[in-house]
Formats: structure tokens, sequence, C-alpha cells
């Protein structure tokens, strides 16, 4: 097969090297089920979350103003067998320099959460939380302004250009370790959120699909 452009080539060649594996976890295929086995989880107002095409790629489109609601899907995944969190997002609307640190600066225009539950034990819930930030550079991590039981991570900072999508691969078992200091095998639950009820701020962000891997 030959092709007309090195573009088109490379066009080509990145979409088959960002699509799940038939042995990954697939946490999202929005092209086939859209927002199927997501549930919505309301903290205050909804932030607006619909199926979109951006390029003819279905994505999904989160808007916030002045609102907190995030989609949760509830999967067990083995990260013996897939510790790798693979994904893609953009921020179209970024949020004004914020102090994350606190409780009013606690918003972000894109994050994904990793939880692994506590059972009986609810304190024992521990939560990967990887954020779009909008002061703390890249690599930089604190603990969550609500819970100490959750670890932000900035993947991407206000160095990264809006309007573009970045993909993103972590090894969740190994930040579980290196951030709680204990060996998870399994986690419980994925979750996206746009939010901006601490702040009052607007923020809109696409989020494409999500799936662990090896």
């Amino acid at each position: 097969m030959t092709f007309k452009t090195p573009l088109l080539a490379a066009l080509l060649l990145n979409a088959l090297l960002s699509a799940p594996l038939a042995a990954d976890v697939q946490i999202s295929n929005i092209i086939d089920e859209g927002l199927d086995g997501w549930e919505e989880h309301t903290f205050k107002g909804n932030t607006r979350y619909r199926i979109t095409a951006l390029d003819g790629i279905p994505v999904i489109s989160a808007q916030s103003h002045g609102t907190a609601s995030g989609l949760f899907k509830e999967i067990r995944v083995d990260l013996e067998e897939t510790p790798y969190l693979n994904w893609r997002w953009r921020v179209e609307q970024p949020l004004n320099r914020l102090d994350e640190r606190s409780k009013r600066g606690d918003d972000y225009s894109a994050r994904i959460y990793v939880v692994k539950k506590g059972g009986l034990l609810p304190w024992r819930t521990k939560a990967l939380n990887y954020v779009w930030s909008s002061s703390q550079p890249a690599e930089s991590t604190w603990l969550n302004a609500f819970s100490s039981q959750a670890q932000m991570i900035a993947v991407r900072s206000t160095a990264d250009s809006p309007g573009k999508f970045y993909s993103e691969r972590r090894n969740v078992q190994s930040d579980f370790q290196r951030f709680f200091g204990t060996s998870v095998r399994y986690v419980d639950v994925v979750a996206i959120m746009t939010d901006t009820d601490n702040s009052g701020q607007q923020a809109h962000a696409y989020y494409g699909d999500i799936f662990f891997s090896k």
C-alpha cells in the first residue's frame, strides 16, 4: 500500500498506534457506545457532557459554567495485566491561574480520576487525579485540598497549547506505589471531570477514548 502524501501516512500511523488493542481494557468506546455505561455524579450544578465530533472523530465535550459534576464508570481493572492508562484530551477554554492547593482553587479544565475503593472502610479509598493545571508546571504533585486520600498530578499546564489534542500514557500501578506507598493490583472506578464551582469560571475541554494497556 502506498500513500500520496507523507502527511496522510503519518496521520494513519498515529491513528493505528493510538487505537486500543484487543487485549486492552477499554474504558470508553465513544464511536460505538457514546456515553453508555457512564454515570454522572453532581457536586454543584451540572457540567454539560455530550458527544460531538472534531475532525470527524467522536469525542466527549465537557463545558462548565461555575458547575461541578463528573462522569464515572465502575470497572475492575487488573493493573498486573494492564498497568498503563491511555487517553487523549484537549482544553478549548482554559482556566485563569488558580491556587489549586486551596479549596477555593480546586477547579480543573480537565481531569481524569482512577479510584481504588476502600470497601467497607471508605477512608481507605484512594484516588489518583491526572489534571490539566492552570498554575502548576507539568509533573508537579500535591494532595487534594479536600482529601488527603486523593493525589493530584499535573500532566499538562498552561505551557501546553489550548485547542490541541494531547495523547497521554501513565503507569497507574507505579503511581499508586509512588504516592501512597502501597501496592495496588485492582482499581475500581475511572472518572472524568471538568469543574469550575469553586472559582466560578468557565471551562471547555474534550476527552477522547480512554483505555488501559500492557
